[in-house]
């Protein structure tokens, strides 16, 4: 069993409801031998620094999520890709620590499936910046501005997606517009999303 983390203990004594679920989870992961940390103030769990699994909750659930559970074999059916644009990641998700309790043996084998899958070094195929939808928007004000087209191209591939992923999740035409035209200043200074 893995030695644990004060600033995981002092992340359970302040999550409330989700503290007993977390509890079960995190005896489970550290009984497979990972190392335990804080990362992006969540429990994090690894093996040889590559970050295998992290817990963290929500309003109506808490989750163990695999940083590369696309690659899992998902015999029991439990692993759910929390939005379509997550390529990599999937949650087992639960309600209740009774709920953690029952599914005990499934998260020890997905821990298990995660670690052999991190030692083998495979890694998730992900979609190309190219595969991305490109909003109508978007698509115009490239084709008329070449300036800007070139800004966009030497973006990094995951400022690109980040910039793309933002313009199409806007559902109405004069939202995606509104979007593209404030982001173009933060475009032609070479920055993402999240800059």
């Amino acid at each position: 069993m893995s030695k644990t983390s004060p600033k995981v203990d002092a992340f359970l004594r302040g999550e409330g409801k989700w503290v007993p679920a977390f509890e079960r989870l995190r005896a489970i992961i550290l009984a497979s031998g990972l190392d335990e940390d804080l990362k992006w103030g969540k429990p994090c769990y690894s093996l040889d620094g590559a970050n295998v699994c992290l817990m963290h909750g929500f309003k109506d659930y808490c989750a163990i999520l695999f940083m590369k559970g696309a690659l899992v074999a998902d015999t029991a059916g439990v692993l759910v890709q929390q939005t379509k644009d997550v390529q990599s990641a999937r949650q087992i998700r639960f309600a209740s620590a009774d709920e953690v309790s029952r599914l005990e043996n499934v998260v020890a084998d997905y821990v298990q499936r995660a670690i052999e899958i991190e030692k083998a070094g495979l890694k998730v195929e992900k979609k190309k910046t190219e595969d991305f939808a490109v909003a109508e928007e978007f698509q115009r004000r490239l084709g008329a501005d070449a300036g800007l087209k070139a800004a966009f191209g030497a973006l990094t591939p995951g400022r690109q997606r980040g910039w793309l992923l933002y313009f199409a999740a806007a559902k109405q035409a004069k939202t995606r517009a509104a979007r593209v035209e404030a982001a173009i200043p933060r475009i032609l200074a070479g920055q993402g999303r999240d800059d």
